[in-house]
């Protein structure tokens, strides 16, 4: 069985990856975890004399954008021999929603009960990219999912861009998500990623991220970076993600590895709202968006919203990569609101700076 370690020494050598110190140091903890998943559950004494046996710890890796968390956890989940799967955390928690309301139409008083066991009778070790909080639903179910899984002797390894005392920070009845901060302290190692690089905002050093006219050339474009950044080819299959956002879905019709992609139209073209938008900062790195129009007084709300979202994802650092109608300077040269919208484009120019975001 390949090692995390010989794993990661081979990328190097093959120049798939750059060789990171922070990233060596966290290797012998993934090797650590994937022998754990490769062994039997410790067994419960089923007798009052001796200790019971202390199970084998997950693993909570956090760090900034970019740092690498996300390609180490595919190789943990390569180099463990056990039945395992790696999902990222908001898509996991859609299924978890799912499987509640089809036992609830069922008539199941504990609707959680069976779509955490179903989930530990498939899987010895879950891993989980991206974990945020950003759903009162969300935060009041983790926490009893987490103890069942655990007790089923479920190993779990995640990955976040937060420690676990910033999860669902100012979150509403916060003091209620508390005790499963606890249960990350207590059941995960808690390990930071410190590298200084960001490789992911390396990938977009020197590239265009601004495409315009937004035409079959912007889109071969944008279809060249998204494989670059994420890994994966455009012909296949879409995977949406649906975030809960105050009890409704919000839809980001394609994502992978941190990365989201939608139309203009996709989320300015509906109601949504700030709550919206934050929520989808949060949950990506970086955000694909295609065929931003002329804006004016005939779209005057989807200009309103595209505002709101352009500022939320400023003040998360969410690298954009977008193609539009025009410069942007001249998407909104016009009508009311054609004032407001100066701060816009200058922040869409500052976005396109190969420095931007970096920290």
């Amino acid at each position: 069985m390949a090692t995390v370690q010989n794993l990661y020494s081979t990328r190097v050598k093959d120049g798939d990856i750059a060789r990171d110190d922070a990233q060596k140091a966290v290797l012998p903890e993934l090797d650590r975890i994937a022998d754990a998943a490769s062994a039997p559950p410790p067994r419960k004494k089923w007798f009052a004399f001796g200790k019971q046996p202390e199970p084998p710890k997950g693993l909570y890796l956090w760090g900034g954008v970019g740092r690498g968390k996300s390609m180490l956890m595919d190789l943990l989940v390569e180099a463990a021999d056990a039945p395992k799967r790696r999902v990222h955390f908001h898509a996991f928690m859609q299924e978890i929603h799912a499987g509640m309301n089809a036992a609830r139409a069922k008539g199941v008083d504990d609707a959680l009960a069976p779509v955490a066991d179903a989930v530990a009778r498939e899987v010895r070790l879950l891993a989980f990219d991206e974990m945020q909080i950003t759903d009162i639903t969300d935060a009041m179910i983790v926490g009893r999912l987490f103890e069942r899984l655990f007790e089923a002797g479920v190993l779990i390894v995640t990955t976040s861009n937060r420690p676990p005392d910033d999860l669902y920070k100012d979150g509403l009845n916060r003091q209620l998500f508390m005790p499963f901060i606890t249960l990350i302290k207590d059941r995960l190692v808690v390990r930071e990623l410190t590298s200084p690089t960001d490789y992911r905002q390396d990938r977009l050093n020197g590239e265009q991220v601004y495409f315009t006219p937004a035409d079959a050339k912007a889109k071969a474009g944008m279809d060249a970076l998204w494989s670059q950044m994420t890994g994966r080819s455009n012909a296949e299959q879409l995977t949406p993600l649906v975030l809960k956002v105050k009890g409704r879905d919000v839809e980001l019709p394609d994502f992978a590895n941190g990365v989201g992609r939608a139309s203009f139209w996709d989320l300015c073209g509906s109601a949504l709202g700030p709550a919206d938008y934050l929520s989808i900062a949060e949950a990506v790195d970086a955000l694909f968006l295609e065929s931003i129009p002329c804006l004016g007084a005939s779209n005057f709300n989807q200009a309103k919203r595209f505002v709101t979202l352009i500022d939320a994802l400023y003040e998360a650092k969410v690298r954009l990569v977008a193609s539009a109608a025009d410069e942007p300077e001249n998407l909104y040269i016009e009508g009311t609101g054609s004032f407001e919208f100066e701060r816009t484009a200058s922040r869409l120019r500052e976005m396109q700076d190969a420095d931007w975001g970096k920290e």
